[in-house]
């Protein structure tokens, strides 16, 4: 759990491996971001309650065959999803995103919700603070990009993006930009590389 200083509201972002060790922490809100097919995660049972938005989409920025990638109206539920966030008192909201590792959907949705929570804040801004959140964070290009189109932002983020990823290659190995090119992840090393 993370106190945000641009938003009132406090954050988690994990994996679902670290699911269990945040049952007990005082969630309002849970967006789970899983691939297709996957069904609510019984640790739920545990959170006591809380407001969910269960989306469920693969981690890929290209079509690929038999991969669903994100779609807008994954991204404008998640934006509509952020918006009921705010509208929580802030002494009770916090909310945790998780998906698979807690590193690529999860952190584009994150930085999505900072973003509309904070228009007057740059992406560079918004995604050093994805950063320091969660510092392996490797926000997913494809959601960002229909994300930012949709705040009226899209060149932006993507023009900061290369900075954030830049940051996160610390906290992977050196095979990580090989193993995105394996998994149709090209666009964003190229991104990275000033491609």
């Amino acid at each position: 759990m993370t106190a945000s200083h641009l938003v009132p509201f406090r954050i988690t972002v994990c994996g679902i491996e670290e699911l269990a060790g945040h049952s007990a922490i005082g969630v309002s809100h849970v967006l789970s971001i899983m691939d297709p097919g996957r069904p609510v995660l019984p640790v739920f049972r545990g959170y006591g309650e809380h407001a969910r938005l269960d989306v469920r989409f693969d981690d890929v920025v290209e079509a690929v065959p038999g991969k669903q990638p994100p779609q807008a109206a994954h991204v404008r539920q998640i934006l509509d999803f952020g918006r009921s966030l705010q509208e929580e008192p802030a002494a009770s909201a916090h909310l945790l995103v998780h998906c698979h590792m807690g590193v690529s959907r999860s952190t584009a949705a994150m930085t999505l919700i900072l973003a509309q929570a904070r228009p007057d804040r740059s992406a560079t801004d918004i995604l050093v603070e994805v950063g320091r959140i969660r510092p392996q964070a490797w926000p997913n290009l494809r959601i960002l990009e229909m994300g930012g189109e949709m705040l009226g932002r899209r060149e932006e983020f993507v023009a900061a993006l290369p900075g954030a990823y830049q940051r996160a290659t610390a906290h992977w190995p050196t095979d990580w930009l090989d193993y995105l090119e394996k998994n149709h992840r090209g666009r964003e090393v190229r991104l990275l590389r000033g491609g």
